[in-house]
């Protein structure tokens, strides 16, 4: 029943404002950028409003129609590999007006006009950290799985996953090409649980961060990585090839047991699960979509 009365909502909305005001957006998630953008524009003449009077009147309507529009986009936006932004606004995890606080909290560029002065145009930037931050509700952060047997590891600066082709699909006679959501999981190849969102020490910071293949051959600098992941990563961190994905949508990966064991057998490279130095190497693909209505 709440999911039907968010799509009624949503498509009331949206219906109600372009017919009244002839509006369309038109933007992009971005996953290695961590943002979603958005252009929402307005036909002047259309709309029935003419210049100079009605720029006020039409930029009212462009923050109405921005606020009304994106909100579709921000249902459909994957949390972890069960869950949507719309997934939890049904289930009550989370309500319209935390998500209208996410929008208004954007990045915005001040209206402009085409060049014919018909549509008015406003850009809208939106940081997935100002989302992920307001999904974190643990007090403490939770422990690390340790093991009752370490191995020695090197102190590394940070993780590095590649998972950038189709993997074998836990449980299932298939494979697929991992997508990124908010909150993914790391498994071992045991399927004991490595990292998941609750080992986060700072609510304001993301779990993982994603890129693309081109990131970690980098030749202008020893490390091969850009200088995007060496902020996040350092120059020494630990390099692992995901075996396999795991959940509902391929977004959790599944590392060698091998691996997993150089992570948490010390304190160092545990505390890098906590801090959020985590990378995931995915297709380029899987990195970017647009949407439009």
């Amino acid at each position: 029943m709440k999911k039907a009365i968010i799509l009624i909502f949503v498509l009331i909305s949206s219906v109600s404002l372009s017919a009244q005001s002839n509006m369309s957006i038109s933007g992009s998630v971005e996953w290695e950028a961590r943002q979603i953008r958005a252009n929402v524009s307005l036909d002047m003449i259309q709309a029935g409003l003419r210049l100079p009077a009605g720029r006020t009147r039409g930029e009212a309507l462009l923050n109405a129609g921005y606020l009304n529009l994106i909100r579709s986009s921000i249902f459909s936006l994957r949390v972890d590999s069960s869950s949507t932004i719309g997934d939890l606004v049904e289930r009550g995890e989370l309500t319209l007006a935390e998500i209208d606080a996410f929008i208004r909290a954007s990045n915005s560029v001040a209206p402009s006009f085409s060049t014919d002065m018909r549509r008015i145009t406003s850009s809208h930037t939106i940081t997935l950290e100002n989302i992920s931050s307001s999904l974190l509700r643990h007090t403490r952060p939770s422990q690390v799985i340790r093991t009752l047997n370490p191995v020695s590891a090197a102190a590394y600066t940070g993780i590095i996953i590649i998972a950038a082709e189709e993997l074998p699909v836990h449980g299932m006679r298939s494979t697929a090409l991992p997508v990124p959501c908010i909150f993914p999981k790391v498994w071992d190849s045991e399927m004991n649980l490595v990292y998941e969102r609750n080992i986060l020490e700072n609510r304001g910071m993301a779990m993982v961060r994603y890129s693309a293949v081109p990131g970690i051959f980098n030749n202008e600098h020893p490390s091969g990585l850009s200088p995007e992941l060496r902020e996040i990563v350092g120059e020494r961190p630990l390099r692992i090839f995901a075996r396999g994905v795991f959940g509902i949508a391929p977004t959790d990966l599944i590392i060698d047991r091998s691996d997993a064991l150089l992570i948490i057998s010390s304190d160092d490279n545990r505390r890098l699960l906590s801090q959020g130095k985590v990378v995931f190497i995915l297709d380029d693909s899987a990195l970017r979509y647009e949407f439009s209505e």
